[in-house]
């Protein structure tokens, strides 16, 4: 059942106060997908033809299949229970077909047992032999219940993922009415959580869907909602902080909105529930248009009255009238208009000349008529096959033009620097700059959704679309907050986020033109999952070693989930950073260090931000344990100026602290051959424990700091009482 969001096969809090295994799903579908060719096997046992003498190895394989049947069975079954006991609602129906499965593994396994037919005195004993509709019927209700169980359990891992987005949007409502930032920190961190669970859910099951239109449409409303968890974080502490402010409100509803809206996508994807009056996504493609118009003239070669010649010149004039939005787009350039006009025309007139034979051919069933049959329609359909190339090349060209050209992010650096600078005309020239840019990058991905060639292709254009439409938006919200509170660091640190959002939307977009090409090239099995981590050595002759270099899913939901949670804490370690008077101090440097390298880490198990291959990772968590160390180190200086029960109190976090840094670097020097996901693995879990140490850490240390300047103060205010009493 990962984008990034979250993986199966790992256990967690389940919503509705019960453990949720997300393994559970695997184990079940492992055990179906074994018992299924067991299944075929058995059918192609008992088809064997009665007067067909039976070797002893035969008869060894015909038991050997039965009794694998049955053991795979009892594991179906205990996985089947196991959720049973989890959902009382369900436990009834589910218990009653992991019953009946039982019982057909069982007999398969008695029919199938050839041991008796060593022994004369056991002649009478009922086999697969004797009793050939006995194994039939026990085969197919064999079937009938394990698709029960799995059906469901389907219903089991729905019913989770609603309650979890529930779950999810009563604490969005709660961090909406929000007034304090000590409240808002609460719930936000429980929201944080809940977010993690809802990732986990959804990852499993987008791993597991089949369709791959649906799997597209689930990555990106994760990816939304990942993305979005970060912004509401920053757009909200800045409301907080300028409550006052129009634009930062505006800028925080935005945020708010575009989650909720990812949350019910989720929720339609998996529940199959498509709202009424959504049109299908296909329908609008160029690409997919011209497939089924070819396949349409096509199958007049095999039957004449296929359909009418009104659908088919009505089919073309949609194909044609979609190419508009290409000719009529300021950006097309003057010779590639003129190709697509001058194409679109000819396949006009190439038409009317196939309908006119077609005519023909319905009255005059001649050799000479069905050639020129033939020949319209291959030359219609090479004609349609030009139109593609040329759109291909029209929409390709734009973008890879529109990403070069907007690589040095100069209007987002520009809108930063007049916002510390306060300069609101600055901000309004720099603004109408980004919405150009907006909606030049909007339109260049409606027409790339044209030629991408695949339903996931379509739904993933749509989805950098609206990404590019909101978010574009939004930094000219977040800009203006800044603008009108220059010296705000909080105003400062969202702008830079939403920012980073679209920095990475550029990016995605570059990976998204590299496969709408390798589509169109016929190179459709390359995939882009994780970009930066190393490929297998093309030299190396062990074919094992090749394999295992490989991401699967499970790891890469695994790493997905693992970079997620580190995300989070990055931005609770931020949280406790910003309280900091003094942010010169030696721990909050360190600090800031530590989170600014996890943070890379997080990017880097999306396959974006500056670390690019596994060797920059092993690099970089080095520099990481170093600073962790230098952390210790700066913690012990600071806790001497304690008294004993506090500093004993910060001691006993450091000695948790010094231990992982140390177990970072051991994994980090440790030599995995083969097994890179693996090593990544142990160093994202180890990077994330100490995180979690560094958070409560840095939170220690300002509450024990402000203890201290307080005693400090009073002291010296009793010093200075006594010195004005000791004058008079």
């Amino acid at each position: 059942m990962a984008a990034s969001l979250g993986p199966a096969g790992v256990g967690g809090a389940g919503p509705s106060g019960f453990a949720y295994d997300s393994g559970l799903e695997i184990k079940t579908r492992s055990v179906e997908q074994t018992l299924l060719p067991l299944v075929s096997q058995i059918t192609t046992l008992i088809n064997h033809k009665d007067n067909t003498k039976k070797s002893d190895k035969t008869l060894q394989a015909i038991q050997r299949v039965g009794q694998a049947v049955n053991l795979a069975v009892g594991r179906f079954v205990k996985v089947g229970e196991a959720i049973a006991n989890e959902n009382w609602d369900l436990k009834e129906e589910i218990n009653i077909a992991c019953i009946e499965a039982k019982q057909a593994g069982e007999t398969i396994a008695a029919l199938t047992d050839v041991s008796s037919l060593n022994h004369p005195e056991s002649d009478g004993q009922i086999t697969i032999f004797t009793d050939k509709t006995g194994v039939i019927k026990a085969a197919r209700l064999l079937l009938s219940s394990v698709t029960k169980v799995l059906l469901l359990a389907d219903r089991v891992v729905i019913k989770q993922i609603i309650t979890s987005r529930n779950k999810v949007l009563a604490t969005m409502e709660r961090l909406e009415k929000v007034n304090s930032f000590q409240e808002f920190v609460q719930i936000f961190s429980q929201f944080g959580n809940e977010m993690v669970e809802f990732a986990h859910l959804t990852g499993d099951r987008q791993n597991d869907l089949k369709d791959e239109k649906k799997k597209a449409k689930m990555a990106a409303a994760r990816a939304v909602l990942e993305k979005c968890t970060m912004m509401l974080l920053t757009a909200s502490k800045t409301c907080l902080r300028h409550p006052n402010c129009e634009s930062a409100h505006k800028n925080k509803e935005g945020v708010f909105d575009r989650m909720k809206v990812a949350l019910d996508k989720v929720i339609e994807i998996v529940t199959d529930c498509k709202p009424s009056g959504e049109t299908d996504i296909s329908s609008v493609s160029i690409f997919t248009g011209i497939k089924e118009f070819k396949m349409n003239i096509e199958a007049l070669r095999e039957n004449l009255y296929f359909q009418s010649k009104e659908n088919l010149s009505v089919t073309l004039e949609v194909i044609l009238e979609r190419t508009e939005d290409f000719t009529d787009s300021a950006y097309t350039s003057h010779e590639h208009r003129e190709r697509i006009l001058e194409l679109s025309t000819q396949a006009r007139l190439e038409l009317q000349q196939l309908l006119s034979v077609w005519i023909q051919s319905q009255s005059k069933k001649t050799k000479s008529i069905a050639e020129e049959l033939e020949l319209t329609v291959l030359k219609i359909s090479h004609s349609l096959n030009e139109l593609k190339k040329e759109l291909h090349r029209t929409a390709t060209q734009l973008a890879a033009d529109l990403l070069k050209s907007h690589a040095d992010h100069a209007v987002l650096k520009a809108l930063k620097l007049t916002g510390v600078e306060g300069n609101l005309e600055g901000l309004a020239e720099y603004a109408c700059k980004l919405s150009e840019q907006k909606e030049q990058l909007v339109e260049v991905c409606r027409l790339l959704r044209h030629i991408s060639g695949t339903e996931p292709l379509e739904i993933t254009c749509v989805h950098a679309e609206e990404t590019f439409q909101v978010t574009g938006q939004q930094i000219i919200s977040a800009a203006e907050t800044l603008t009108l509170h220059p010296s705000s660091k909080i105003a400062k640190e969202n702008l830079d986020v939403f920012c980073e959002a679209w920095e990475s939307q550029i990016g995605d977009m570059s990976t998204l033109l590299r496969e709408i090409n390798d589509v169109f090239e016929g190179r459709r099995g390359e995939k882009y999952g994780y970009l930066s981590l190393p490929k297998p050595m093309k030299n190396n002759a062990n074919p094992k070693s090749l394999k295992s270099d490989k991401p699967d899913s499970e790891e890469q939901a695994r790493i997905a989930k693992l970079g997620l949670k580190l995300g989070l804490l990055t931005s609770d370690a931020n949280c406790e950073i910003k309280k900091w008077e003094d942010q010169e101090n030696e721990i909050v440097r360190n600090g800031r260090n530590m989170s600014s390298m996890a943070y890379s880490l997080y990017l880097f198990t999306r396959g974006e931000g500056p670390l690019r291959t596994s060797q920059d990772l092993i690099h970089q968590l080095e520099v990481f344990a170093e600073e962790g160390l230098k952390l210790a180190s700066s913690v012990q200086v600071f806790s001497k100026q304690l008294k004993d029960d506090d500093k004993l109190m910060l001691l006993l976090e450091i000695n948790k602290l010094i231990p992982f840094c140390h177990q970072l670097q051991t994994v980090t020097k440790t030599p995995l051959q083969n097994q890179v996901f693996l090593k990544v693995d142990k160093c994202i879990t180890k990077t994330r424990s100490v995180m979690a140490i560094l958070v409560q850490l840095l939170s220690l240390c300002y509450k024990l700091l402000k203890k201290l300047q307080l005693e400090n103060n009073r002291w010296v205010s009793v010093t200075n009482k006594d010195s004005v009493d000791g004058k008079t």
